[in-house]
């Protein structure tokens, strides 16, 4: 009876963590750019990459989904499981996983396309509409979740790039969200923002969290701080803490944490 509750409490306990690494290291050519990181990202939260420029935590972040396939010279080793899978298995289709875990890249990014048809792509590609009428809700619902539906609801055909850059990387938020992943990833998401727009995007990840795993490299940490719920701190490729994002940021136990966030290193 006892050895069926420990079970019991180890398969709830796993529900809590979308994404594990074990031993995962990334090379680009000689150069050994994340070593040994081993971490879970915990389900419907918002996890915080944190460290100094070149630390790895984009690096870390693109092993995700992959996305460092698109490099020649890199090359991932170690385990890298969503949801209990290996993703970097031979019959994982990187397009599939993609749309599974969305990326917001730094730069607001839209097609060169209508508003509309930026949201409708995923979809398109993926074959989540069966008809127009369907292509419309996910459209509606997707900018709706990227709170932009109502700036942008009389001009959807007009061009994406017509947008102011907040509004941009909220669409860029609403076409990540079309394809139902369950993780996106967002690289520095506000860096290109002014404070209007951070505040807004900042808003938006609190809310996203709610039905998304949601982790955001952030080279602020004021950001990290009100956004996230764990926070993960790089520095020369090591993964040198991971934790509560209010025990990091107060009461770290590795000193080059504490180092990096009273501004000694950095």
């Amino acid at each position: 009876m006892l050895d069926d509750l420990r079970s019991m409490e180890r398969v709830m306990a796993n529900d809590d963590i979308k994404i594990t690494a074990k031993g995962v290291d990334v090379y680009y050519g000689d150069n050994h750019a994340i070593k040994d990181v081993d971490v879970d990202i915990q389900n419907r939260a918002v996890t915080a990459f944190i460290g100094p420029s070149g630390c790895g935590k984009s690096t870390f972040l693109r092993c995700l989904n992959r996305m460092n396939d698109t490099i020649d010279i890199c090359r991932v080793t170690g385990d890298m499981l969503l949801d209990g899978q290996d993703i970097y298995a031979k019959d994982v289709d990187p397009v599939q996983l993609r749309a599974r875990v969305g990326m917001v890249f730094q730069k607001p990014n839209p097609f060169p396309k209508s508003i509309y048809d930026n949201v409708a792509y995923g979809p398109k590609i993926h074959g989540l509409a069966k008809n127009k009428a369907e292509l419309d809700e996910i459209v509606e619902k997707s900018l709706r979740r990227a709170a932009i539906w109502d700036e942008v609801k009389d001009r959807l055909n007009e061009p994406g790039t017509g947008l102011s850059g907040g509004q941009q990387q909220r669409l860029c938020i609403g076409r990540a969200v079309a394809t139902a992943p369950e993780v996106l990833l967002m690289d520095e998401p506000c860096s290109a923002l002014d404070p209007i727009a951070t505040a807004q995007v900042e808003e938006l990840i609190d809310e996203l969290r709610q039905d998304y795993t949601v982790v955001i490299v952030t080279h602020s940490m004021q950001q990290a701080a009100r956004v996230s719920q764990k926070t993960a701190f790089f520095h020369l490729g090591n993964l040198v803490e991971y934790g509560d994002t209010e025990k990091i940021f107060t009461n770290p136990e590795d000193p080059r944490t504490e180092s990096y966030i009273t501004g000694r290193i950095g």
